[in-house]
C-alpha cells in the first residue's frame, strides 16, 4: 500500500528545519501501528535513534556501498573545486565535512530524488554530494567522480543499509523477517546505532559513524562537528564483534569527552 511521508512532500527546505530525518518513517510506523501494514522497509539513515513502543527493526538487508560520492560534470574531487563553487547537498553531515576539507564553496541547499538532484548539475551546479548507496541501486553508479571514504568524510549512521520494521509482538514475522539479515551488517548496525543513540542531538547535530566487521573484531569511526566545518572531530574505536553495541557507545563518549559535548550543547542552544 503506498504511504507518502512528510519527508515525500516537504522537498524544499532542509530537513534539520523541519523535524528530522523521522519525517521519513513516521506515517509508516504509525501504519504499522495501526495494523494496516505488516513490515515496513526503511533506508536505515531515515530511522531516528528511538523506535515507537510496540515496534522492532527486525532485520537488515546486506549493505549496499555506505558512503557518500562527489558527482560533478567538470571536477573530479572537492580539493579540486575552485574558489566560490557551487556545491549541493542539503545534509548538515555533508556541509560539516565539506567545508572542513573545501572552505571557500558555497553550499546551496538540495533536496529531491536522485534524478532531481543530478539534474542540478546541468542548471549551474558545480558538483553535489549524495549517498552512493542510491547511484549504485538507480544505475548511476558511473556518475560517481570520487568515492568520500573515512576518515576524511565519515558517512550518515546506517547508510546504505535496508532495515525491516514490524511489530514486536509479531514473533513468528520477526523470525520470518530475521532468515533475510546478513549477519555483518547487523552487527555494524548495532555499533553504529548505540553510536547515535549515546550521542543524541538529532537531525540538528553534524555527525556520523560507520563500522565494518573484520573476523572477530568490529572496528568504527565517528565523527561529531560545528555545522560550518570549523570543527570536525573523529576517532576510532574497535573490540569484539560480541560486544558491538559497547564500542559505539565507547565511542560516542569519547568523542562527547573530547569536545563533542560542547559542540552539542551549542548547537542545542541556538
Amino acid at each position: 500500500m503506498p504511504i507518502k511521508t512528510t519527508g515525500d512532500h516537504i522537498r524544499d527546505v532542509p530537513l534539520a528545519k523541519v523535524g528530522g530525518k523521522g519525517l521519513f518513517v513516521k506515517e509508516i510506523e504509525e501504519a504499522l501501528l495501526a495494523r494496516r501494514v505488516d513490515i515496513a522497509v526503511h533506508s536505515l539513515k531515515d530511522v531516528p535513534d528511538k523506535i515507537p513502543h510496540g515496534l522492532c527493526l527486525a532485520g537488515f538487508l546486506e549493505r549496499e556501498h555506505p558512503f557518500d560520492a562527489f558527482v560533478s560534470n567538470r571536477y573530479d574531487s572537492i580539493e579540486s573545486l575552485p574558489s566560490g563553487a557551487k556545491v549541493g547537498t542539503s545534509s548538515i553531515r555533508r556541509i560539516a565535512q565539506l567545508l572542513g576539507v573545501k572552505r571557500d564553496v558555497q553550499i546551496v541547499p538540495l533536496r529531491g530524488n536522485v534524478d532531481t538532484r543530478l539534474r542540478k548539475l546541468d542548471m549551474g551546479l558545480d558538483a553535489i554530494v549524495l549517498a552512493m548507496a542510491g547511484l549504485v541501486r538507480l544505475g548511476f553508479g558511473d556518475k560517481a567522480r570520487k568515492i568520500l571514504s573515512p576518515p576524511m568524510f565519515v558517512p550518515a549512521v546506517g547508510q546504505g543499509v535496508i532495515a525491516l520494521e514490524c511489530r514486536e509482538e509479531d514473533e513468528e514475522l520477526k523470525a520470518l523477517i530475521k532468515t533475510l539479515t546478513h549477519e555483518e551488517t547487523r552487527i555494524a548496525v548495532e555499533a553504529e546505532r548505540a553510536f547515535l543513540k549515546t550521542v543524541g542531538g538529532g537531525c540538528q547535530v553534524p555527525l556520523g559513524g560507520y563500522a565494518s566487521c573484520d573476523g572477530e573484531k568490529v572496528r568504527m569511526i565517528g565523527m561529531i562537528a560545528t555545522v560550518d566545518g570549523t570543527k570536525v572531530l573523529k576517532a576510532w574505536e574497535e573490540g569484539e564483534v560480541k560486544e558491538a553495541g559497547n564500542v559505539g557507545q565507547r565511542l560516542a563518549k569519547r568523542l562527547l569527552e573530547e569536545g563533542g559535548k560542547a559542540i552539542l550543547d551549542e548547537l542545542l542552544n541556538q
